[in-house]
């Protein structure tokens, strides 16, 4: 795995990959269409921040590459790749029950705010690690 060329692409299953933690200046690409949706990714070493039709979606600090995000009603799948620890915002249903799955290991529930967000930690300093959020 590596950063993704371009900042963001639509994989051939209809995911999306993007990040790029390597850059030390801010890249961006404000429209980029996938599956019905306008997509808006903003990244380099310190922040990468992925919005959906104008809401976020994900935001990790430092920056880091998102392979193969997945998003239905009931789960969120993808992984993350970077050189650090990285916390991750997400932006899902508001007040719901959401279990986290980090390479396979449950490692809690959490509940949404009423904006629908929720905060976890994920150490990317050694390999990349597949995310799984699922609502319970």
């Amino acid at each position: 795995m590596a950063v993704i060329e371009g900042l963001i692409r639509e994989e051939s299953d209809g995911s999306l990959s993007f990040g790029d933690y390597s850059l030390q200046e801010k890249g961006k690409v404000d429209s980029f269409e996938a599956n019905g949706d306008v997509y808006k990714v903003k990244t380099y070493k310190d922040l990468t921040r992925l919005e959906k039709n104008g809401s976020l979606l994900l935001e990790a600090v430092p920056g880091m590459a998102v392979h193969n995000l997945k998003v239905s009603e009931k789960r969120t799948s993808f992984s993350a790749e970077g050189v650090e620890d990285t916390q991750i915002t997400m932006e899902l249903e508001p007040e719901k029950e959401y279990k986290i799955l980090i390479d396979g290991v449950n490692v809690g529930s959490m509940k949404t705010n009423l904006s629908g967000k929720i905060n976890f930690s994920v150490a990317l300093a050694s390999e990349p690690q597949e995310v799984k959020i699922e609502k319970m």
